[in-house]
């Protein structure tokens, strides 16, 4: 008697979800696969801080000072290479004074190409692309800005702190060419150096 109330039983249920499915009722789907813990691919936005130091072609000064800014790109990721494109724009007080002349470097930018090779939780990389800023000069409380447009590189090393937050330290090198001055009477060239840390926020 209890093999055949079994049998009745397993034959409902297996009619009963047969019919659920028939009539659109809930089915089972593999859950979807979560990504790991490591991925650098998808778009980030940070913030930096660090020293800058550079020189004036042309010139005895040698403007240095704190920048800091904001930063933001976008990576893709295939396997172990990790490649992108980011931007970042910077406040400066890099300047010096060699009388009677005064140069700075009021803000910068950058629109950069990135690579590098993904190990663990580590990113190292390279980057290459475009700079631009103000170049500053001040003689006898006359002052002469100029817009400059070159070039930047740079190597550094990033960190996964955990799936969202990362932390990074880089060098980057600009240099935004020469131009004619009045104020000196001569092209003045300007290039610099920046020593950086910086934390990224991923989406």
């Amino acid at each position: 008697m209890k093999k055949i109330v079994c049998a009745v039983v397993l034959s409902i249920a297996m009619g009963s979800g047969a019919l659920a499915a028939d009539l659109g009722g809930p089915s089972y789907y593999a859950p979807a696969r979560i990504p790991g813990p490591y991925s650098w691919a998808g778009w980030y936005l940070g913030a930096n801080l660090g020293y800058q130091w550079g020189s004036v072609s042309n010139s005895s000064t040698h403007p240095s000072g704190i920048a800091g800014g904001a930063q933001g790109g976008y990576n893709w990721q295939n396997g172990q290479f990790v490649y992108g494109i980011e931007t970042d724009l910077d406040i400066s007080g890099a300047d010096d004074t060699v009388s009677p002349f005064e140069f700075s470097n009021p803000w910068w930018g950058t629109l950069r190409g990135r690579a590098g090779y993904a190990w663990n939780n580590f990113l190292f990389y390279g980057t290459l692309g475009a700079a631009y800023g103000e170049v500053k000069g001040q003689t006898f409380g006359v002052s002469e800005s100029k817009t400059r447009l070159g070039w930047a590189a740079g190597l550094g090393a990033e960190v996964m702190l955990n799936r969202a937050w990362s932390a990074k330290a880089e060098y980057i090198y600009m240099d935004l060419g020469s131009t004619n001055y009045s104020i000196t009477g001569t092209s003045n060239g300007y290039w610099s150096n920046m020593l950086r840390l910086g934390v990224n926020y991923h989406f």
